[in-house]
């Protein structure tokens, strides 16, 4: 079995303020493949924010579009790359909705304070385009993710695209921290969206290209391989 992991992510140009600020929580830059000082809110020590981001630091900052994947037999890195160009020719770019710090179950996020369709489009086409390069989920990463609480349609789209949370299910997120505790999330939320609106603020985001991400081996840190940048940017 080849032992990499690709994923199609959302994930804004390295150097845009947005990215900066991501990159700065998580402590990772997925584009340099290098560790950086951890942007904390205030209240939580470095160690406790290293902790705390300590899941989500490895895949570096993004959004799925495409959960990760093994390459199905016979496919190459090449091939996969050739793939992300092709799709970004037939696409547009598009305004991201404005983001705001959410807490989604245990964790926090950067989310879309307004529905965007051409966001959802985005994912769903990065579904379907990227599924004949994606192998079959291991008996054991099925398991992993049945042991999460899916409803019927959720089941069926594991079962055929190899992640649950697709489609209907599929909701834009970028995930800053791991699991925490209830009393901890108020606090939390509140320092980063303070950290948001001093790193980025207002700056407008435009989605103008899917990114391919890989892991190496597993447990290894995601870092960026390409970014297929769409024609009309």
């Amino acid at each position: 079995m080849n032992r990499a992991r690709y994923a199609i992510y959302y994930a804004p140009a390295p150097g845009t303020p947005l990215w900066s600020f991501g990159s700065s929580v998580l402590g990772y830059d997925a584009a340099t493949g290098a560790a950086k000082p951890p942007l904390a809110p205030p209240g939580v020590g470095p160690e406790d924010w290293a902790r705390i981001t300590a899941q989500p630091r490895r895949y570096g900052f993004h959004a799925t579009l495409k959960a990760p994947f093994r390459l199905a037999e016979g496919a190459r890195e090449d091939d996969l790359v050739e793939a992300g160009r092709t799709f970004a020719r037939k696409r547009r770019s598009f305004a991201l909705p404005d983001l705001g710090i959410a807490a989604l179950d245990s964790f926090v996020a950067l989310t879309p304070t307004a529905h965007s369709e051409p966001l959802h489009a985005l994912a769903a086409a990065s579904v379907e385009a990227f599924e004949p390069f994606r192998a079959p989920l291991a008996e054991a990463e099925l398991a992993h993710r049945l042991e999460a609480r899916l409803n019927p349609r959720q089941r069926e789209a594991l079962a055929r695209w190899g992640y649950p949370y697709v489609f209907e299910d599929f909701r834009f997120h970028m995930t800053l921290t791991g699991p925490l505790q209830a009393e901890t999330i108020p606090l939390v939320m509140s320092g980063l969206a303070g950290l948001y609106a001093d790193h980025v603020g207002g700056v407008p985001t435009t989605v103008d290209a899917v990114t391919l991400y890989v892991e190496e081996a597993p447990g290894e840190d995601f870092r960026i391989v390409d970014r297929f940048v769409f024609a009309a940017s």
